[in-house]
């Protein structure tokens, strides 16, 4: 059976005023609502279905050489744990028709998650994902509490069809103490947001080939000792 999550959160009281008169209004309204009252956002097929079919036909047409071994952490911290995580990614930069919407459409999400919620969002990344059939990905946060980078996840999955005996689910957690959790299916076109330090989550092993795009906004915390976002 599928747990529901309640979750605290803390951020500011805003009044949210009536949509304005925009193609993704009503889906990033929800998506602001969600983040406010409960910290996270599940909306299953609400990607558009003109930019789904895009990046759908994107991924499976990049040739296998495009896609690295996913790691964990960054920098220097960056180690390759297959029994962590055992799957492959592509980073996105926006120098392809599909990838330039996606980046366009996030951006518009960005903008509209700051107006509404101050979250102060000040750069996005994202990769591609690949999971072959037995890839998963355990338990894990996005951020890690006082390091402010990654601010907000966001997770959009490319699977057309798919069926509950193919697997590969998102358990996404209600806090660290939590070990039920809500299991999402990654069906095309359903999008996933939540704040990254509050919600451990993990990727159940696939048995067909799962893609999903895996996204994080930040914020930037440059100071006299570091540049961040990194360049």
């Amino acid at each position: 059976m599928t747990a529901e999550i309640t979750v605290s959160v803390t951020l500011p009281e805003v009044d949210i005023q009536p949509c304005a008169p925009q193609v993704e209004s009503h889906l990033f309204e929800a998506i602001a609502q969600n983040l406010l009252t409960q910290g996270y956002s599940v909306h299953p097929g609400a990607l558009p279905e003109s930019l789904g079919d895009m990046l759908h036909d994107y991924v499976q047409r990049l040739p296998g050489g495009q896609f690295d071994p996913a790691g964990i952490g960054r920098d220097e911290q960056h180690t390759l744990v297959k029994t962590i995580r055992k799957d492959e990614i592509c980073w996105i930069t926006g120098d392809t028709p599909a990838t330039k919407a996606w980046l366009d459409w996030t951006a518009e999400l960005q903008a509209y998650l700051n107006r509404r919620l101050f979250l102060g969002l000040f750069s996005f990344e994202s990769h591609f994902a690949h999971y072959a059939p037995g890839d998963f990905y355990k338990r894990h946060v996005d951020a890690f509490r006082g390091d402010t980078n990654r601010i907000l996840s966001v997770v959009i999955y490319l699977n057309r069809d798919w069926r509950d005996e193919n697997g590969g689910e998102l358990i996404l957690y209600q806090d660290r103490e939590d070990t039920t959790g809500q299991k999402i299916k990654p069906s095309f076109g359903t999008i996933v947001t939540f704040l990254s330090e509050e919600f451990p989550h993990e990727v159940l092993p696939a048995r067909s080939d799962r893609y999903s795009i895996a996204g994080w906004f930040r914020v930037n915390s440059t100071s006299t000792e570091r540049v961040d976002p990194p360049n």
